[in-house]
């Protein structure tokens, strides 16, 4: 899906800019450019921000921030969760060479973490922005018991320089970690959405958010229902407040599997509508998990269910 392309290539000018280190933005080869502002895209509707995470092109491999604005483009889609993979890898991120070890690439990325001028992550939240495109959400990949507390500060200041009101992670085993990240999210003033999967459960999230006002929920409704076999309705009127952004799928009960929009359990419509009703400011993302048909591929899916949610919120 190389249609419209827009170039990978990020260059170095010769100007102040460059002794600044930011990157001077990609050319754009597809119709829809970043000087044709009637053309650029809009994903609010009803006053909600129908977005999407770097996840849901999953099919395209090695997606850079560049990748995923220009599918952005084409499903007509202005806000976004970009996925750390993404931005380190236009910002210039080493690549792990074949037979290098776990942790000497561990090592490597540490180092070039610490060093990392935020002007390549402000070049990525320009570039994002000139094409009609906000980040609300970043996805690092940092977060974890084994990474350092220098790269979890990383992750808030490329955050920061990216535009994002928060980061998201993957809910942490241990009651310790999410102090820790906690402590960390206060210091910077980011709040952090924890995914939660299908373990999730109405009280899961509440040991988490009173460590620190800055742990907040990046509830996946979906999930929640496979889980807990039951409307995340309730959890969302109850915690509306602490969630920084919720991601939008479609499953069955009892831990049943994903399915295209509206062929499964989760009450989509009805959270569309309450966020509508309720002017709720959390965006919802847009996340593809189900079985691409057969002469479909992401794009073209992530389209649909921009459509199907839009389609809602008209009403």
């Amino acid at each position: 899906m190389k249609n419209n392309h827009l170039s990978r290539r990020m260059f170095i000018g010769s100007s102040a800019v460059a002794a600044a280190g930011a990157l001077i933005l990609p050319k754009i080869s597809f119709a829809r450019t970043v000087l044709s502002g009637a053309d650029k895209p809009n994903s609010v509707v009803g006053g909600v921000l129908i977005g999407v995470t770097t996840y849901s092109y999953g099919q395209m491999k090695n997606v850079t921030a560049e990748d995923m604005l220009q599918y952005c483009l084409q499903d007509n889609i202005s806000g976004v969760e970009l996925r750390g993979d993404a931005a380190e890898l236009t910002a210039g991120a080493p690549k792990r060479a074949t037979g290098q070890m776990g942790a000497d690439f561990s090592k490597a990325m540490a180092d070039w973490r610490a060093n990392i001028s935020m002007d390549k992550f402000k070049a990525i939240r320009k570039m994002y922005n000139d094409a009609g495109v906000t980040i609300y959400a970043y996805k690092p990949v940092v977060f974890g018991v084994n990474n350092t507390d220098e790269e979890i500060e990383y992750a808030f200041n490329a955050a920061k320089a990216l535009g994002a009101t928060h980061c998201n992670c993957e809910m942490p085993d241990s009651d310790a970690q999410t102090k820790r990240i906690g402590d960390l999210a206060t210091k910077h003033k980011m709040r952090v959405g924890y995914h939660a999967h299908t373990n999730a459960t109405p009280t899961l999230w509440d040991t988490a958010m009173s460590q620190s006002e800055y742990n907040c929920i990046n509830l996946d409704i979906g999930h929640y229902v496979a889980g807990t076999s039951s409307s995340p309705i309730p959890f969302i009127e109850k915690n509306h407040a602490r969630i920084t952004s919720m991601h939008i799928k479609d499953r069955k009960f009892n831990n049943g599997p994903n399915t295209p929009w509206g062929e499964g359990d989760t009450p989509i419509k009805d959270v569309l509508l309450l966020m509508k009703k309720n002017h709720y400011k959390f965006p919802a993302t847009i996340e593809l998990e189900y079985k691409i048909p057969a002469g479909s591929d992401d794009v073209k899916e992530v389209l649909k269910c921009r459509d199907f949610a839009a389609a809602i919120l008209k009403g």
